[in-house]
């Protein structure tokens, strides 16, 4: 045993006498109010996500995602269709309730239920659903699920070094940065370092009402604008 902490105030090498694994997500949807979250499905949602991510006519959203960009539906269709299917790096299509279609995608990934740890991944938002109180959501609901249904101690976030609007939305979202793995991987032709932030299940209490209050309707005025922001209200959630 050992009484010394990390620097976030965690225990180092604490026993867990009572640890007995988390549960695997499966391909479970989730709902909120601005959202859905379902299971990435061809036939449901490669038409949708055709139209939405053609709305990117520049590429930029497959800058430093591995696969894409997608020229026809058909490909996009092929992708989904082998993507769609397994259970050990579940996908998720993302539903704007406003729209009722499409928009986005987002899998767990690198799941490994005997230590409690478990990834965010893939995330490909298209145009419309980008800066949305349902861009945020879907990812509340998919950390929440793994903390508060799942049992996980640990949520992780990875991302390109060199992907400046992933790490700010990890940081935005209250993952805390960890370091960078230099030379990580080989992406499309190019050397990757991978930026890697985390939450853990001692911070997912904080960070869980901070995200019910930026969601509550009661945040956002008339013309749809934050009252407050996610980062001033998990400030204030720390000092409480």
């Amino acid at each position: 045993m050992t009484d010394r902490t990390n620097e976030h105030g965690q225990p180092i090498g604490a026993p867990l006498p009572d640890w007995q694994g988390a549960r695997l997500p499966g391909r479970t949807g989730m709902a909120g109010r601005y959202c859905r979250v379902e299971p990435l499905d061809a036939a449901r949602h490669c038409a949708d996500l055709f139209a939405a991510f053609s709305q990117d006519s520049g590429g930029a959203i497959w800058t430093y995602i591995p696969w894409g960009p997608f020229g026809t539906e058909q490909e996009l269709r092929a992708w989904i269709q082998g993507a769609g299917g397994g259970d050990a790096q579940p996908y998720f299509a993302i539903v704007n309730g406003v729209s009722g279609r499409a928009e986005g995608v987002a899998s767990y990934m690198r799941i490994k239920p005997e230590h409690g740890v478990i990834e965010v991944g893939g995330i490909t938002y298209a145009p419309a659903l980008q800066r949305t109180p349902a861009a945020t959501e879907a990812m509340f609901l998919m950390m929440a699920r793994v903390f508060n249904d799942l049992g996980y101690r640990r949520y992780e976030w990875k991302c390109d070094a060199l992907n400046a609007p992933s790490r700010r939305a990890a940081e935005r979202l209250g993952f805390t940065y960890e370091g960078l793995f230099r030379q990580a991987i080989v992406c499309k032709g190019r050397n990757r370092d991978t930026a890697w932030y985390s939450v853990l299940d001692g911070e997912w209490p904080r960070l869980e009402a901070a995200f019910q209050t930026w969601l509550d309707p009661a945040n956002f005025d008339a013309d749809g604008q934050q009252r407050q922001s996610l980062r001033q209200l998990r400030a204030a959630q720390a000092v409480e």
